[in-house]
């Protein structure tokens, strides 16, 4: 079976997330990061979103320069950055939203970050196909989480990576493997993973910038600048990379949401979506070759799109749809009074998922 190999990776990540959460975002340049401190502060961005990448703002830049970079681009009339701290506990709620739908698209996951991972798409047999199932995939994250994903598919992890930053945001790039090296070739140096600014101001030295300069180099040249790691180096210059993904082995969870279409408050409505969600995981799992699972989790967005995630695990392994039904209404009844919603806010959207599967 020919290796297809898919590489997913969110857009601005942590700014979308402050964007979907605070609507009056919408159309600014967001930097999540340290605080500036009028331009004082120490620390650097942890991201930019695409507007403020216009300024030249970008992950790791100092966040005093950042602050240097917005104040001119205010002054010259453009709209000034918003800074905002970070808030992990709600990436990781996202991240978690995301890879469930994500888990439903691949028996094998590489999860890299909270917002990037290498899926195994082999199974779909053709590159065509593949792509499908990564339309498909990207355009659920999408109306589920409101949140977009580029994505790269190839022949190998490589490959893969680099395609999902060739069309960012929101994009799908596909090489297949007759293209690999002509896709490679044009690429800079710096696009391979693993070659940092060291190695860059090497190749700089011999008037090498893209990948085809570095291709005129000899494996014992490569290996002679480089070292023992440079044989390595030498491959993936040609494409070639033959690394697994580091899961190799079928994901360990399987779950569900849905949106609904007005926001709610009703626990009949609420409830009968879990049992429907629970009756299909269940399938799934004994589809799987599962038996049975000792973790549920139920995460529930509201209206404000405010997302918050329960679990509970057991010590004996659970089966059946009854069980879970139990399990999930039990997680599920806080959000409907003081313990978890004060505000008796609507919600949005219900996920149910179980892990640790036997």
């Amino acid at each position: 079976m020919r290796r297809i190999i898919c590489h997913i990776d969110m857009d601005a990540f942590f700014a979308a997330v402050e964007e979907r959460e605070k609507p009056y975002l919408k159309g600014l340049p967001v930097i999540v990061g340290a605080d500036p401190q009028g331009g004082e502060g120490r620390g650097v961005v942890s991201t930019a979103n695409y507007a403020a990448r216009a300024y030249g703002i970008k992950s790791a830049t100092p966040i005093s320069r950042a602050w240097e970079m917005s104040e001119r681009a205010r002054k010259e009339g453009k709209p000034a950055c918003a800074f905002i701290t970070p808030r992990h506990g709600k990436y990781g709620d996202a991240s978690r939203e995301v890879f469930v739908i994500i888990g439903q698209y691949s028996p094998m996951i590489e999860q890299v970050s909270v917002d990037e991972a290498y899926l195994d798409f082999s199974h779909h047999r053709t590159f065509a196909v593949a792509k499908r199932a990564a339309q498909k995939m990207r355009t659920e994250i999408r109306r589920k989480t409101k949140l977009t994903a580029s994505v790269g598919i190839g022949p190998n992890k490589l490959i893969a990576k680099i395609a999902s930053d060739a069309n960012k945001p929101n994009g799908l790039t596909v090489v297949l493997p007759r293209q690999a090296e002509d896709f490679l070739a044009i690429q800079s140096l710096a696009a391979i993973p693993g070659i940092g600014k060291k190695a860059v101001e090497k190749f700089a030295r011999r008037d090498m910038k893209t990948v085809a300069d570095a291709k005129a180099l000899t494996w014992e040249e490569v290996v002679d600048m480089f070292g023992k790691w440079g044989f390595g180096l030498y491959e993936r210059l040609r494409a070639i990379d033959d690394r697994p993904l580091a899961a190799e082995e079928a994901r360990k969870s399987i779950g569900r949401h849905h949106t609904f279409d007005a926001d709610t408050l009703s626990m009949e409505e609420v409830f009968a979506v879990l049992r429907e969600q629970g009756s299909k995981i269940i399938h799934d799992m004994k589809r799987k070759g599962f038996t049975g699972f000792r973790t549920v989790v139920v995460t529930v967005r509201f209206a404000d799109f405010d997302t918050k995630t329960r679990s509970l695990t057991v010590a004996q392994p659970l089966a059946g749809e009854r069980e879970l039904d139990t399990k999930a209404v039990k997680l599920a009844l806080p959000f409907f009074d003081s313990r978890e919603n004060k505000e008796r806010r609507a919600i949005r959207l219900i996920g149910l998922r179980v892990e640790k599967l036997v």
